[in-house]
Order: C-alpha cells, then structure tokens, then sequence
C-alpha cells in the first residue's frame, strides 16, 4: 500500500513538471516569433535613363594618306625646301634637282625638230615639183609628143616624192614626241607635292646623288585619321557602316573624338575569324597622331528614358532573370522575373515589366519571396553609432 501510494505521488509529480515545461516552451517569445529572421540588404532606386549597348575595340592610327615623294630622274638634290613637321600644299615645290643636263636635252631635242621641219618643208617642195612634172608629162603624151617611157619616169619620182614626205612628216613627229618627253624629264627635276600635308619623314639633304625613285621626304594628311582594327565573329553582325563611334589614345585619356565606322572588310580571316574594320576620325586639333594606340567604342543600341537598374540587383536562374524588388513602406521583398534588355557592366535595361519601389543589390542569395528585410535607411535608425554589420542591425 505504501508502495502503491509512492508510485501515484511520484506520477503525479511527473505530470506537474511535463505540464511546466511544455507550458514554459509554449509560452517563450522565440517560439511565437514565425519564420525567418530578417536579412540586412542593399538597395538602389530603378531609375528611367538613356542606355547604350556599346563595344570596344584597341587600334592603330594611320594617316588619311601619305605618300612619298621621289625623284622619277637621277640627279644631284640642290634645294630641299621642308623639313619634318612642316606643312606643304598642294603643287608646292619642295624638291629640287640639278637640271642642267636636261635643259640641254632639250635645246637639242629643239634643235632635232627644227631640222626635221626644215627637211619638210624642202620635201613638200620636191613633190609640188614632181607633181607639176607628172601632169605636164601627161598632156604631152595626149598629144602623141611625149612617150609612153617619159610618162613611166615622171609617175615614179612622183611617187618616190611622195614617199620621202611621208618620211619627213614621220620625223618631225618623232622629233616633236622627243621635245616633248625631253621637257617632261625636265619636269621631273622639280618635285612637287601631290596632296596637303605635313611632313613626316625626311631621307637625304641637299647634295644627296639620288637614283631614280630614290625617297625624299614623305607627305601624311593627318587632319582626318582612320583607325584600324579588328571585329570578331560575333560583333561582326552588329557594327555597321555609319555606326558613331568614340575614341580615345592613351597620350590623351580625358580626350574623346567623334568617329564614323567608315569600312568593314566583306571577309573574316581563316586563322583568327576576324575581320578589317576602319573608323575616320575628324583630327581638326592634330591631337592624334599617326602611329598611336586608340581605343575604340562603338555605340551599337541606344535606349532613351528606359527602365535601367543596376546589373548586380539580377539574379539569374536556369534561362530567366529576376529581381527582388522592395515596395515603399514595406519591410518584405517580392520576386519578380524580368525582360532585359541592353547589358552593360554597371546597368541592365529592364523591358518588363514596370518596376515599382526598389531593388536589391546586395544579400540576394539569403532571400526568397516574402523574406523579411531590413533596409539601409532603417539600419541608420537603428545603430546611430555605425554598425559594422552590413546594411543595418543584427535581428
């Protein structure tokens, strides 16, 4: 009997205490809190923009010409009036060689026509001559007093005469062609510049003997500049002609010049599956100058007053995108999947749909739809001092 009423006692005080505990447990503050606590976040406004999809490209500078100026005769140099940075014009003297040897040429190529000339005009005389004999034979052989001989000799100096002028016309071409090519070549001893330009290069100095096409001096037209570079296969499709373009050197990085996609090559290279593109630039400043290394950026799209956000707030998931978007007076994120459409590094275009509110930038991969949240500005309420943790206070 003693045992029995033990044994209730000690059951009885089991109970008491199990029904303590569970009431401890169901009556504690942390169990009454539901779901996850909330996650300090970054956030930044969706903004309305002008957007680019733009790509670059690294070139070389070249000239719009050059060319260079030589001799298309031998001689000695006896005047060279430009030196390396000065400007010529076009059909400026700038060469000028020895032409006392081709002055000579041609007084005698002159005197060479003169001559021949001179034996034409005694030929043309001789066939007036011998056309006067023919004709006085003829009337004397219709009137029986001339023979048939006579006739025969008077036909063939005529002919003979007429021969000789034939020769004599043909000399007096070739005398005038002689002259003619005689004061070319005289020509040729005073050099001229072809196109405006500055000069770029310069080989000899006055006394130089040079041979013919010996180089001089060399032109460059420098006040527009064509950028070459290459484009890949896969922006090969995208750049087209007339495309604006900006571009920048490494002499002047705070400097941009206005470009136009001037030529695209119609083939890509076997070996590296690239292709030849050609950007002109305007170089009223002379700034750039051949020879120096460009940065090209192509403006392919341009999007003006678009939804943009910045490009960390994206999240990604199998082939969509998403945001978490943060409503005004709210304390909770909502998932939303997005359409983008240009993406740059920094920004994203988002083409659907209408975004209200604020985006999450930062502490995406903590959340999911309807997760709880503390924003920046609530954190600056919270911890005044300045808390190291992250977008705000500690749940």
């Amino acid at each position: 009997m003693k045992m029995l009423t033990l044994w209730i006692f000690g059951v009885a005080l089991l109970t008491v205490f199990i029904w303590r505990i569970v009431g401890l447990v169901t009556s504690s503050p942390v169990t009454k809190r539901q779901g996850k606590p909330p996650v300090p976040v970054e956030v930044a406004s969706i903004t309305h923009e002008t957007i680019q999809d733009i790509r670059e490209f690294t070139g070389t500078a070249y000239p719009f010409y050059q060319y260079v100026v030589a001799p298309k005769v031998s001689g000695r140099i006896i005047e060279i009036t430009k030196r390396i940075g000065d400007t010529v014009q076009r059909g400026e003297v700038i060469v000028r060689i020895d032409d006392a040897e081709y002055q000579q040429s041609v007084i005698e190529a002159e005197a060479n026509l003169k001559i021949a000339q001179a034996t034409l005009t005694e030929t043309q005389s001789q066939l007036r001559l011998t056309s006067d004999e023919l004709e006085r034979v003829r009337s004397l052989q219709a009137k029986g007093i001339a023979s048939s001989a006579e006739l025969d000799i008077a036909e063939t100096n005529y002919n003979a005469q007429k021969s000789r002028l034939m020769l004599a016309e043909a000399q007096v071409e070739q005398r005038e062609a002689a002259l003619s090519s005689a004061r070319i070549r005289l020509g040729y001893t005073v050099l001229t510049a072809s196109e405006p330009g500055y000069i770029g290069e310069r080989f000899v100095d006055e006394g130089a003997l040079l041979a013919t096409n010996t180089p001089v001096l060399t032109v460059a037209g420098i006040d527009r500049i064509i950028i070459r570079t290459t484009i890949i296969e896969r922006d090969y499709v995208l750049i087209k002609k007339g495309q604006t373009a900006d571009v920048t050197v490494d002499a002047y990085p705070s400097q941009h010049f206005k470009g136009i996609v001037a030529r695209i090559a119609p083939i890509l290279q076997q070996e590296t599956r690239d292709a030849q593109m050609e950007v002109e630039v305007t170089n009223n400043s002379l700034l750039i100058k051949p020879g120096m290394f460009s940065t090209i950026r192509v403006i392919i799209e341009e999007h003006t007053m678009t939804q943009v956000v910045p490009s960390r707030a994206l999240i990604r998931q199998n082939d969509l995108y998403g945001v978490y978007t943060v409503a005004a007076g709210s304390d909770s994120v909502v998932f939303q999947t997005v359409e983008v459409g240009i993406v740059t590094p920094d920004r994203t275009e988002i083409l659907s749909p209408v975004l209200t509110g604020r985006v999450v930038t930062l502490g995406q991969h903590l959340l999911e739809d309807g997760s709880r949240v503390i924003l920046p500005d609530e954190a600056q309420v919270n911890n005044p001092e300045g808390s190291k943790v992250r977008g705000g206070r500690q749940p």
